[in-house]
């Protein structure tokens, strides 16, 4: 069976760090992982995302709402991708989903392109409130 599954979410206070994890049932080290979030009454918007080591160049692109903050990461080693979440804002509540691409992204993106993605996890939730 094909899944994707994230933890690491909780509840936690303004200006507080998580880090969430994504791992998979299926060999993540060839394809690009991306981070994405959706708050309630909102679409589902991207965060970050990072190419593959082995088959492509590591690149990481960050959404500018998130940039400066969270940090995105791999290891290959134990199939798992990671979100540093840092100086958490309450704006950042949202379910965080990761998904799983097997395109590469190039350096000119501006976004992130949610289209090319097709393997989902059901997310993790977030809440950042005092």
């Amino acid at each position: 069976q094909v899944q994707i599954v994230e933890s690491g979410g909780g509840l936690v206070q303004p200006g507080g760090s998580l880090r969430l994890s994504c791992t998979a049932s299926f060999d993540l080290q060839y394809l690009t992982i991306g981070w994405f979030r959706q708050a309630p009454g909102k679409e589902r918007e991207g965060v970050s995302c990072i190419n593959s080591n082995i088959g492509s160049d590591g690149r990481t692109f960050y959404e500018s709402a998130v940039k400066g903050r969270f940090t995105i990461s791999r290891d290959d080693a134990k199939n798992t991708a990671y979100l540093q979440m840092d100086n958490l804002k309450p704006e950042d509540t949202a379910n965080y989903i990761c998904a799983a691409s097997g395109h590469p992204f190039p350096p000119t993106i501006t976004t992130i392109p949610q289209d090319e993605y097709y393997y989902w996890g059901l997310g993790t939730q977030v809440t950042v409130s005092s």
